[in-house]
């Protein structure tokens, strides 16, 4: 994409790692039994849509309150989605693999979100 035509959250990194994270996320979901995607996987996308959209709308927001609310809410669905994938590796829905993945997502996300909020 070219520069120019790029919005100020698109060049945060943690922007884009969300990004990634809600690719692995969907992968993950087309991969799970029905019953799991009906139960889980529609609030995980869900969870998942969430924190890039927040990202997205707290870095338009001009008081520090404000971008760290939207921060504060992407760092919430951060951790629903952390849970949600340990309900789904108690279920023995996920490879090992996959879990400590969404973990390791999980873990940098939070670190990131952390310090957007405590910069805001």
């Amino acid at each position: 994409m070219e520069e120019n035509l790029k919005f100020d959250f698109e060049k945060l990194e943690v922007y884009q790692l969300s990004l990634e994270f809600l690719d692995f996320i969907f992968e993950v979901c087309k991969n799970t039994s029905r019953d799991l995607q009906h139960c889980l996987g529609d609030n995980l996308k869900r969870a998942g849509v969430s924190i890039s959209n927040n990202i997205a709308e707290g870095s338009g927001k001009k008081s520090g309150k404000e971008k760290a609310r939207y921060y504060g809410t992407s760092l919430d669905s951060t951790r629903e989605c952390v849970n949600m994938f340990t309900i789904l590796d108690r279920q023995r829905a996920i490879s090992k693999e996959s879990y400590l993945k969404a973990r390791t997502y999980g873990k940098r996300l939070t670190s990131m979100l952390f310090r957007l909020i405590n910069s805001a």
